[in-house]
């Protein structure tokens, strides 16, 4: 924001005694971090200054698969004697993509935008902008056998990554949208591809619970929660991060052969004993 909100992911702050945000200019301020949800990856910082030139906001619904896609960053820009940022263009190659590998961090990467532009270390937190110069992601993650770019670039999409940003700046964190069922992972085995697709199998549901007062139980199958399509845990992990607490969420469940809608008022979840 132009008075000096500035959004980023959480591995690029995580564990920092001290920020700074350089500008293009090479002029340097001091950050103060506002607030960090490892889950998302996401953080906001602040710094003192006014009149900042901004990004122009876009959205990341209705992002069309061969559109362009420019990522935007200072890759290993410790080892360049440069303050400029660097971009890279491509395309959307995927949306809703889910990283099923667990990474080093809390961070959960589903429901991401994949890009063949290039990202690299030092990419992160910047921003994945449209033919438009809108901002549609935020560059967070890579897949990649080598280190370096292979044409596997994930962003998180930037409506999730403005409501996380909303909630950081109001309460210093982000409340984490809970209903209280646990749901089944998916094999990713190769012979066990069709669980991807069996829709989201609940496996617990937690007593006095949002879920539970709705009636949900052990073994219905979440089909589908408000316009997404539920395949599998993976597209409810989704979901979950896309809504905010308070909502009332309408939910078609499969119980047996029969399809009910259920509606389910959206919790903080709890500590972590839930």
């Amino acid at each position: 924001r132009a008075d000096g909100i500035i959004l980023t992911n959480a591995h690029v702050v995580a564990g920092a005694t001290k920020i700074s945000v350089a500008m293009r200019d090479g002029q340097t301020f001091s950050a103060k971090l506002l607030g960090l949800d490892e889950l998302n990856d996401l953080a906001v910082l602040s710094i003192d200054a006014k009149n900042l030139p901004v990004a122009s906001m876009g959205t990341s619904r209705g992002l069309l698969i061969g559109e362009w896609a420019i990522a935007i960053g200072n890759p290993y820009g410790f080892v360049l004697g440069n303050t400029e940022p660097s971009v890279t263009a491509g395309v959307i190659s995927a949306t809703g993509r889910n990283l099923t590998a667990r990474t080093e961090g809390g961070g959960l990467y589903v429901d991401m935008i994949q890009t063949d532009a290039s990202i690299n270390p030092g990419n992160s937190g910047g921003p994945l902008v449209n033919a438009m110069g809108q901002v549609v992601g935020v560059n967070s993650s890579i897949y990649s056998p080598s280190g370096g770019s292979v044409g596997l670039g994930f962003a998180i999409p930037i409506d999730r990554a403005r409501r996380v940003a909303d909630d950081l700046i109001a309460h210093g964190r982000a409340r984490q949208p809970w209903i209280g069922v646990r749901i089944d992972e998916p094999s990713t085995e190769p012979g066990n591809r069709g669980s991807l697709s069996r829709g989201a199998v609940v496996s617990l549901v937690t007593p006095g619970s949002p879920a539970a007062t709705a009636g949900l139980r052990k073994g219905d199958v979440l089909v589908r929660s408000r316009e997404r399509t539920l395949r599998n845990s993976y597209d409810w992990e989704a979901e979950l991060l896309d809504l905010r607490v308070g909502d009332d969420v309408p939910l078609t469940v499969r119980r047996g052969s029969n399809d009910m809608e259920v509606h389910v008022t959206v919790a903080d979840r709890p500590e972590v004993t839930a």
